[in-house]
């Protein structure tokens, strides 16, 4: 089964379920290559090139220290997700989970949740 975030893309509009614009994807992490297991999938690196950040250490950056307990993070990494830029001078980015899309048409993103119901990037 193909994930709804294969269908979405940096740039597109987000929409909360009474279809109010409430964001637009600012960043997108794809679903985990192996969903079966309980935990993210390590990545790793040719011995023979020069040691550099791994996928995870730069998917890491994504989060905030301790802003997303460790359960839902792992459910994160596992499913995928994407990091919306919310609209609003002030408002926090947040992030939207596959579980959370109703569908995606266009250049649109339409979720089941309100704004409310996100997680919000401290």
């Amino acid at each position: 089964m193909t994930s709804i975030l294969a269908k979405i893309h940096e740039g597109m509009d987000v929409f909360d379920k009474t279809g109010g614009k409430i964001g637009t994807v600012e960043f997108l992490k794809m679903t985990d290559e192996n969903p079966d297991t309980p935990q993210a999938e390590q990545l790793t690196s040719d011995p023979g090139l020069p040691v550099r950040r791994t996928f995870v250490d730069n998917l890491m950056d994504v989060f905030r220290s301790e802003a997303i307990p460790d359960p839902l993070h792992e459910t994160m990494l596992r499913t995928g997700f994407l990091r919306m830029d919310s609209e609003g001078l002030l408002s926090s980015d947040r992030y939207v989970l596959p579980s959370q899309i109703a569908e995606v048409n266009g250049d649109k993103v339409k979720l089941s949740v309100s704004k409310d119901a996100l997680i919000r990037r401290n």
